[in-house]
């Protein structure tokens, strides 16, 4: 099953670009420039970086360091999620499976 590659039109901080994008991804794509013209003006409504390089630069590191602190919170729920599943376990008397 081959993926149709289309060219798709974005628009971050008034500049135009295209980009290749498999058809059943253009949706998700559209929606990731939006987030990132979004963050982009966010920063530069500031005043306090200029130029659009440094900008993009900032706002992906926003963005990274949003999507690692979630991943984080991920881990730590789910490490406790497991605690308190081997807690109830060994109260009940169940021997964990996993």
């Amino acid at each position: 099953m081959s993926q149709q590659s289309t060219t798709v039109e974005v628009r971050i901080l008034d500049k135009e670009y295209l980009v290749a994008c498999p058809q059943e991804e253009q949706e998700a794509l559209l929606r990731a420039a939006r987030h990132l013209d979004n963050k982009m003006r966010e920063i530069r409504s500031t005043g306090k970086v200029f130029g659009t390089e440094r900008i993009a630069v900032m706002a992906a590191l926003n963005i990274t360091h949003s999507l690692l602190e979630r991943d984080t919170m991920s881990e730590a729920t789910s490490n406790l999620l497991k605690a308190m599943d081997d807690r109830l376990d060994e109260v009940l008397g169940e021997p964990s499976e996993r």
